[in-house]
């Protein structure tokens, strides 16, 4: 329902209106970051490899102290094209809260003109008046619409952007601690099969060298040829493992080149340093569990999403309540009717006007406003607990990586024990061999264990520092590289203002979320 006010008495009325503007209050709940489960201290914080000292996490990767790792690290900042998207979408972000921020000035300017013939019916009400009913009319003028945000529908949608801007900027965060952490993880991934390769080529060389002995032993009558089928068997399933793990090898590297933002190719840096497992630090600074409040983006972007939300009730509690504007129009209009003409038009006697407040109230709605809010606050109420279900599961996370990561470095000292055991069997079972004191059974026992024990030595330390990875990608490190850096590299950028007029909106001073007291201002500048 839409009730225009009696005009003659407009500038009055326009001046209580301006007056109630600054009175204006807001719908709907402030946000409150509601109550979450933090343990105090980790559950393996006592460990002697572990620290609750604070660190930095801005470049972790950089205690592998693997030159190549770190090179691989900078190239996927650079090329990364899931990270660029989370660049994007917050410029996307940053152009909604414009869109947002302009609500608060009038909604509507238009400029209008036109220029018409008009025949009118000479049997209609027009015909009855004896007026005439042919002529051309001409006008041009201004016309404007402003919503007073009497109850903070405006400002509650500019918290709503603000806060959906915060989220975008803690996803792109968050998109960068995992990119980082999986171009480590691929990377060890990748060392470790290549050791595991190697580890299998030896063994193929070793098994060899005993086929070659039971050939020579069956040769001179010493032993029947079921030695040397049982060497060949031996020997054949080692090398059945080789195509196995280059197939590995090569997936892990091709996920490596996506990472990188690059088709599959032979990465020339992985020839260094080849077959070495990046080692972990002696000890490890994990801080506190309430420090990933602060740091981990996701659990960051989960709270920014909720703020949104909550201002989003707001926005739907103010369509329950009357909307007061202000229009009005000014132009200029003339006819060719008796003697006048269309020339006259920017004549002053042709001006034509009219503003004046109106009121429009929809009071006849069937609860659809009322449901709306409900259902605006039962998302809000999901996304409050989607919030404390990520500070759970951040936490939850960080433990598992630090149980993992700890106690693969006990299974790797007793596979070690176990490999240097298993290698000295072989060699005292190739020697009883040799001078026939033991039969060729325990020879090939001896290498299926010594080929099982280093593969599994192998794997475990590659688990070791597998797991400091998603310890620290748990932790939520590697994020603070952007800092200071643009969301989008410069082509992308120059690309986009190729295309279209952003303004300031591509400079990184622009896509500064805003501070908390920027936040309470009531009027913030528009985008031009």
């Amino acid at each position: 329902m839409q009730v225009p006010m009696y005009r003659g008495i407009w500038p009055p009325i326009l001046l209580i209106f301006v007056l109630f503007s600054g009175a204006c209050v807001k719908l709907g709940p402030d946000y409150v970051r509601p109550e979450t489960k933090v343990s105090q201290d980790w559950l393996e914080a006592g460990h002697q490899r572990l620290s609750s000292e604070p660190a930095e996490y801005r470049s972790w990767w950089q205690a592998f102290k693997d030159p190549v790792l770190d090179r691989f690290i900078e190239t996927a900042y650079r090329e990364n094209l899931n990270l660029r998207i989370a660049g994007v979408r917050v410029l996307e972000a940053r152009a909604q809260l414009g869109v947002a921020s302009g609500n608060l000035y009038p909604q509507s300017q238009q400029v209008v003109a036109h220029l018409e013939k008009e025949r009118l019916s000479g049997k209609g009400v027009e015909g009855y008046s004896n007026g005439p009913t042919n002529f051309w009319e001409s006008q041009l003028g201004l016309a404007a619409n402003w919503e007073i945000d009497f109850w903070g529908k405006f400002r509650r949608a500019i918290e709503s952007a603000e806060s959906g801007l915060l989220a975008s900027v803690a996803n792109y965060d968050n998109a960068l601690v995992s990119l980082t952490a999986d171009v480590a993880s691929n990377y060890i991934s990748i060392r470790t099969l290549e050791k595991r390769l190697d580890i299998a080529r030896e063994n193929v060389e070793t098994q060899r060298e005993s086929l070659k002995i039971a050939e020579a032993r069956f040769g001179g009558g010493a032993t029947s040829q079921r030695d040397v089928e049982q060497a060949k068997t031996v020997l054949a399933s080692t090398q059945a493992t080789i195509p196995a793990l280059q197939t590995q090898l090569r997936q892990a590297q091709d996920a490596l080149s996506l990472l990188l933002g690059m088709p599959p190719e032979r990465l020339t840096d992985l020839s260094q340093n080849q077959a070495v497992i990046p080692a972990p630090p002696p000890q490890v600074a994990v801080g506190i569990p309430l420090d990933l409040l602060r740091r981990r983006p996701d659990v960051r972007a989960a709270e920014y999403q909720a703020a949104a939300q909550c201002a989003q009730i707001g926005v739907a509690k103010a369509q329950l309540y009357p909307a007061f504007s202000l229009t009005g129009n000014f132009g200029f209009l003339s006819t060719d009717i008796n003697h006048f003409s269309l020339g006259e038009m920017f004549q002053w006697q042709s001006r034509t006007a009219n503003a004046g407040p109106t009121l429009q109230w929809n009071i006849f709605n069937y609860g659809q406003i009322t449901n709306d809010v409900r259902f605006q606050d039962a998302r809000f109420q999901e996304l409050l607990i989607a919030y404390q279900n990520a500070v759970l599961n951040a936490q939850k996370e960080v433990e598992d990586n630090l149980i993992a990561f700890l106690r693969s470095q006990e299974q790797a000292r007793f596979l070690e024990e176990g490999a240097v055991a298993a290698a000295n069997s072989l060699n005292l079972a190739v020697i009883q061999y040799r001078e026939g004191i033991t039969d060729f059974t325990t020879v090939l026992t001896a290498q299926q264990s010594l080929l099982s024990a280093q593969d599994s030595l192998a794997t475990a330390r590659g688990n070791i520092s597998g797991s400091l990875v998603g310890v620290y990608r748990a932790l939520g490190g590697g994020w603070e590289i952007r800092e200071g850096q643009d969301f989008v590299p410069p082509e992308t950028r120059e690309a986009m203002e190729r295309r279209t007029n952003w303004g300031k909106l591509l400079t990184p001073a622009a896509q500064t979320p805003p501070t908390p007291e920027q936040q309470k201002r009531l009027i913030r500048a528009p985008d031009w």
